[in-house]
């Protein structure tokens, strides 16, 4: 066996951080390296790279490098490396879509990281096992863990993962129907990968923002952005999302009728996914292929791909996706005039939605089972399909202004959450400058005492008196500091709420503009506009902060005479460490041009990259 040298060892150090999806080049040197290893803990590591970068490349190679960790750590009796092994192996599972073989290592893998105390272990398998419970529909308990991991992330400074972990909290949000804290949830995973520069993460972030701007039918975004995270995979050769992407791309073609462009990347899809034995993704590019072609018109092959797609999901038993396929295949066959082949599949879509209690929209069914007793002249069959067509279709409606309504309160009281903190952190501050000015008191009071002893007399008497009256106006300023500093903390607070709703009006009525009454949708937008801009607001915050200090305004210009009036009112809301989101809705900019502003701000200051921008304005 080849001696391995000092620099195969940085080599080997490097190689162990890269992540998935690499290409053939990396792949090659992490496989020199592993021939070269001795069975050692760190041969149980390049396992783990090797099974990680091949992933998504090459599934049967990457099962090999899955349970040859296990192997491995399990000869050597390395106990960490067997916890790695049976989750990895877990991993693999997972990404064929095979949950309950999935199950049975990651619970494995969980036993021995919590024997072991390995914390960041224990989180990546309730990670995983999170994925688990949403696959299964059970989102609300996959959010909760998530919820979990992230604060978990964020303690320890885990960047990466952090970000990996809200595109995983987006798609069950998102599968709940609460698509605006979804949205939220990529913009903060978007935020990181464009800080580390990972350009792999980044498009997975890309492609969920693709989905749910595509739920908001904002097609031609939701393409821009899938395009995107399709050329990122495949700059990296990532065939298993280039695959799942390329089938979304495909469905936001077909929605804009660009039909041609919708078959290339659906076949696209469909080649992908078998070369990577994605059979459910295949299914799906298949159904939504077929619907393509029955879209413009060409039955026989549009009945032939959604025939193919009904195989793959009996066999998957994807029960979800088989129903939208059964109601497929049944409107294609009213399209063509055979009702009979047509009752035949959406029954079968009835009783499927029946017995299993399916997420999916009933309405169509009864819209194609009536449709199809029509052509057949059962009219009193067609009516009641009808009949029962409105009534779930109603219910659909309903179902989905409540999920709206439960995200909208799930928003506000996160907000509110939000508010309660920042009030008490101020209240917490003003209880800390009143116990300075209650030791300072006594520290005056104590000398006053010792100094009260040398005089005499009427002086004795006088000293006493104005004593007490400084500890009287003393006791009045300290009152009238808090009431304004409490005035000034609701102000700011106000105002950054007053915006926030402002702001969010204004785009609902944008929204709305183009499918409701023009002039009064320009009317509300013209009145929001000018409440945002209204100066008499700041005024307001202005002269109270200038009562609670009094000199910052001064000091400032006294120290950076360059400093411009809009880096002044910035400087000032930091001085009250106020939250960069609430900066953001008092000066009405985004959070990403707040950041923009502390950049020019700390380079016209002169401040170091070591030094605190906050602690030198707290300190004027």
């Amino acid at each position: 066996m080849k001696k391995i040298t000092f620099f195969t060892l940085i080599s080997i150090l490097f190689l162990s951080i890269q992540v998935i999806g690499q290409n053939k080049q990396t792949i090659d040197s992490l496989i020199k390296v592993y021939n070269e290893l001795p069975d050692d803990t760190l041969k149980v590591g390049i396992l783990g790279d090797l099974y990680y970068a091949t992933k998504y490349i090459d599934v049967t190679l990457s099962k090999k490098y899955a349970f040859e960790r296990l192997r491995l750590a399990q000869k050597i009796n390395y106990k960490l490396g067997i916890a790695h092994g049976n989750y990895t192996i877990s991993n693999y599972y997972d990404n064929l879509d095979k949950g309950d073989s999935a199950k049975v290592y990651l619970n494995k893998a969980l036993e021995l990281y919590i024997n072991l105390g390995h914390k960041s272990g224990q989180f990546n398998t309730k990670h995983l096992f999170a994925v688990s419970a949403a696959r299964e529909g059970k989102y609300d308990e996959a959010i909760k863990v998530y919820t979990e991991c992230i604060e978990n992330r964020k303690e320890v400074g885990d960047s990466m993962k952090l970000a990996g972990t809200y595109i995983s909290r987006a798609k069950s949000y998102e599968n709940k129907g609460n698509h605006q804290i979804a949205y939220s949830d990529i913009i903060e995973a978007l935020k990181i990968y464009d800080k580390i520069d990972q350009p792999l993460w980044q498009a997975d972030a890309l492609y969920q923002l693709g989905v749910l701007e595509g739920i908001f039918k904002n097609y031609d975004k939701a393409v821009e952005h899938s395009i995107k995270a399709f050329k990122i995979y495949e700059q990296y050769n990532d065939k298993k999302f280039m695959g799942t992407s390329a089938n979304g791309i495909g469905v936001y073609y077909m929605h804009l009728k660009d039909y041609e462009n919708a078959k290339i990347f659906l076949k696209r899809s469909i080649k992908l996914c078998k070369k990577v034995q994605l059979r459910t993704f295949e299914g799906s590019a298949k159904k939504n292929l077929g619907l393509v072609y029955v879209k413009q018109k060409q039955y026989n092959l549009g009945i032939k791909y959604l025939q193919e797609a009904l195989t793959i999901h009996r066999e998957e038993q994807r029960e979800l996706l088989l129903l939208e396929t059964l109601v497929s295949l049944g409107n294609s066959y009213n399209e063509i005039n055979k009702p009979l082949e047509a009752l035949k599949y959406l029954n079968e879509a009835d009783k499927l939605q029946k017995s299993k209690t399916l997420s999916g929209n009933p309405a169509k069914i009864y819209e194609g089972k009536s449709k199809a007793f029509e052509t057949l002249r059962n009219y009193k069959q067609s009516l009641e399909a009808y009949k029962l067509f409105k009534v779930r279709n109603d219910s659909v409606f309903n179902s989905e202004k409540s999920k709206q309504i439960e995200e909208l309160k799930t928003i506000y009281e996160t907000e509110k959450k939000e508010q309660q903190i920042v009030l008490q952190e101020n209240e917490i501050d003003l209880f800390e400058q009143k116990a300075k000015v209650s030791k300072l008191q006594k520290s005056l009071l104590g000398g006053g005492l010792l100094l009260s002893l040398g005089i005499v007399g009427f002086g004795f008497y006088g000293f006493r008196q104005k004593i007490k009256r400084n500890k009287l106006e003393k006791e009045k300023l300290d009152s009238q500091l808090a009431f304004k500093k409490k005035e000034l903390t609701t102000h700011a607070l106000h105002l950054a709420k007053k915006n926030e709703v402002l702001e969010g009006l204004k785009q609902k009525a944008e929204e709305l503009k183009s499918s409701t009454s023009q002039n009064g949708y320009q009317q509300l937008i013209r009145t929001i506009n000018f409440d945002l801009q209204d100066d008499n607001n700041w005024e307001n915050f202005s002269r109270y902060f200038q009562e609670v200090h009094k000199n910052f305004n001064s000091n400032v210009k006294q120290k950076f005479p360059e400093v411009t009036s809009n880096e002044l009112r910035l400087m000032s809301l930091l001085k009250m460490n106020l939250s960069s989101k609430e900066i953001a809705n008092i000066l009405n900019i985004s959070q990403e041009g707040i950041k923009k502003a502390r950049y020019r701000l700390r380079k016209k200051l002169n401040i170091t990259t070591e030094d605190s921008l906050q602690d030198l304005v707290l300190s004027l």
